[in-house]
């Protein structure tokens, strides 16, 4: 999906959901709760005004326990809009993820998450997770490298998905994991004016629906200073993943192989971390719904386009970003970090090796701002341009 925001309240709603605290009981070293309106547009989502109210949670001794932000946005697409995030953080990593949100037409989402990095006094690491949505902006371009974005389509993905990993640490980097993953989905009509994608692409698999049980293995090598946000190191994640489509009457096979490398160079100071991430993806197999295929673009990988712009069976990417810390402060009882980032992402999808070539990758130049809280909150901004013009990407969280 792509999205080009001019998101003059969504980068004030981020860093304040990362570092505004409250004022409270005992119990609780702040309680303080702070509306702010938002207002924002974008190219596909239409435009957003509302307001969010978020609170921040502090433990007496100045650590973030919990985020809770309940929002009310109106959507000129989809309406009215009314989301709750809850998110709670314990000590030794444990981090548990709560979403819920209904827009008067058509979307809905709730969304569950738990993660145990270090089970057992640190030997094993258990995380598991499910949700329910239904997207109704999703877009569909054709398969392959060279899709225009004239071919432009749109439709309302609905999907459940529930997933669980257990991992047993080898030493204090190494972990081997296994895991399985269920996915359903089906292809409904979406919420804009855009061609409907089941009637323009009638034959790409998976516009039939899907329902898709995964099992994966996984190999992780991290000596990252910090799970969430890390100053130092490097990480290594490597899978190999066999999946069924179970919709499908032939019940194909289908498999995918990936390798994820990320490496930090921090300055002396630390006030300058490089961060250098390459990522590959492999697809292989018959039927493979175009959903489950590799897919470039979006707010981890190539942050000029939007989610979904290029979408075939392997990808290989590439991303250079500077974070330079530029402001720490003191709000209340936490204290927060502040960067600005360059960065440039390069990378393609393609269909086979002999079809690869280096110089037409795409690239997208771009900058993020963040707001950090220290050790397990991440507030961020991206804006990334690509030849299709710009893209504008929030969260709570680093991209990579």
């Amino acid at each position: 999906m792509k999205a080009t925001r001019c998101c003059s309240g969504t980068l004030l709603i981020v860093l304040a959901a990362s570092v505004l605290p409250f004022t409270g009981s005992k119990a609780w070293a702040a309680t303080e709760y702070f509306p702010i309106p938002t207002a924002s547009t974008t190219k596909n989502d239409g435009n957003d005004a509302g307001l969010i109210v978020p609170f921040l949670i502090t433990s007496p001794e100045g650590e973030l326990r919990y985020i809770v932000t309940p929002m009310m946005i109106n959507n000129s697409i989809v309406g009215a809009r009314g989301t709750i995030n809850v998110f709670r953080y314990d000590t030794g990593g444990r981090e548990m993820r709560f979403l819920a949100s209904i827009s008067e037409k058509i979307e809905r989402k709730v969304v569950f998450s738990y993660i145990d990095p270090a089970l057992v006094n640190g030997r094993y690491a258990f995380s598991v997770g499910a949700s329910f949505f239904k997207n109704a902006t999703s877009r569909f371009f054709g398969i392959g490298p060279d899709t225009v974005e004239d071919d432009q389509t749109n439709y309302t993905a609905r999907e459940g998905r529930a997933y669980w990993k257990f991992g047993v640490y080898l030493n204090e980097v190494t972990q081997i994991a296994i895991g399985q993953r269920y996915r359903e989905v089906e292809i409904q009509r979406g919420a804009t004016d855009l061609p409907f994608t089941a009637q323009v692409f009638p034959t790409v698999d998976g516009i039939q629906g899907a329902t898709i049980l995964g099992h994966r293995a996984t190999f992780h090598y991290d000596t990252r200073d910090n799970l969430v946000t890390p100053t130092d190191g490097s990480e290594i994640t490597a899978y190999a993943e066999l999946n069924q489509n179970f919709q499908n009457g032939d019940h194909p096979v289908f498999y995918r192989y990936a390798v994820d490398l990320k490496k930090l160079f921090p300055s002396d100071s630390k006030r300058m971390i490089l961060v250098v991430r390459g990522n590959m993806q492999l697809t292989f197999g018959q039927q493979v719904p175009f959903y489950e295929r590799s897919s470039l673009g979006g707010q981890n990988n190539l942050r000029g386009y939007g989610v979904d712009r290029f979408i075939d069976d392997h990808l290989v990417v590439l991303n250079i970003e500077q974070r330079i810390h530029v402001l720490r402060a003191r709000i209340y009882n936490v204290r927060a970090d502040f960067e600005v980032a360059p960065f440039v992402d390069m990378g393609k999808v393609f269909s086979s090796f002999n079809a690869f070539e280096l110089n037409d990758l795409k690239i997208t130049p771009g900058i993020g701002f963040r707001g950090i809280i220290r050790p397990n909150v991440v507030g961020r901004v991206d804006y990334g341009y690509s030849n299709e013009g710009g893209a504008v990407f929030a969260g709570l969280d680093f991209p990579f």
